[in-house]
């Protein structure tokens, strides 16, 4: 599958780990990763040949003229730790496709040991009962019963048995396959809000994710956006209770009159 790698650059990385993203529910995975891509100065390294994972289903016309079908794009960028500690590379893929999926976790999987890298990272939603005013909390899991104990000092909650789909929780499959650790870290999502982006639950992953890295990032700027979309939230919620009320519920003197009226 090498063929279908295409690398800008061949830096040589010091001990580097691996973080990945796919779109997933929240869009917290990929919120997490392009943050990270834009607060540290990550280098362009190379990128998976998208047309052999995705399929065309129609063109962009402008000005009456067709423009050639584009596909989502699958790069990898570097970032070279100047404080001496780990390398990152970092994946990001703007779409997960419907068949082929296993063949492209198992690109990703081949960069990853083309540079040496020891440990992949990826990151998730976790469906939960909280409530959106609540911190969420993280989740963690890993391709290893040691390495899942060492996760306890970053208080990750550990939930035992659960289903992580698509390919953030596929690529560790493919890891472990490989003998490479791998690591997801999910981030609580109300249960009643999956199709809402969810910048708190990013934030909390970023925040044990960078710990876990032993990486310094300013995290002002998400936790705003976080605070932001709580706002709204609770905007939200109050309209959707209120139209909830207007709709099942009458007023009082409304019951008496029907009462008055069968008298």
């Amino acid at each position: 599958m090498e063929d279908l790698i295409k690398l800008s650059a061949r830096p040589k990385l010091n001990s580097p780990n691996m973080v990945a993203s796919w779109p997933g529910i929240g869009n917290v995975s990929v919120m997490v990763a392009t943050y990270l891509k834009r607060k540290l100065d990550f280098k362009e390294l190379g990128e998976i040949e998208a047309s052999s994972f995705f399929d065309p289903v129609g063109v962009v016309v402008k000005d009456n003229v067709v423009e050639a079908p584009k596909f989502p794009q699958n790069k990898f960028y570097y970032w070279e730790n100047d404080g001496g500690g780990d390398d990152i590379i970092l994946f990001i893929g703007e779409d997960q496709p419907v068949f082929k999926v296993y063949e492209l976790a198992n690109c990703v999987v081949d960069v990853a040991q083309m540079f040496q890298v020891k440990r992949v990272y990826t990151c998730a939603a976790a469906l939960s009962r909280i409530h959106h005013a609540e911190q969420p909390k993280v989740w963690g899991v890993a391709t290893t019963e040691q390495l899942a104990g060492e996760l306890e000092k970053h208080d990750l909650v550990r939930k035992g048995n659960l289903h992580i789909a698509g390919l953030n929780g596929l690529l560790l499959g493919a890891t472990k396959e490989r003998d490479i650790e791998g690591v997801c870290l999910l981030g609580e999502v109300p249960s009643y809000a999956t199709r809402i982006e969810n910048p708190k639950a990013a934030l909390a992953v970023l925040k044990t994710l960078i710990g876990i890295l032993n990486v310094e990032v300013d995290v002002t700027e998400l936790a705003e956006l976080a605070k932001e979309a709580e706002g709204r939230m609770r905007q939200i919620t109050a309209e959707a209770m209120s139209e909830y009320i207007d709709h099942f519920t009458r007023p009082l003197w409304e019951h008496e009159e029907e009462e008055e009226e069968e008298e």
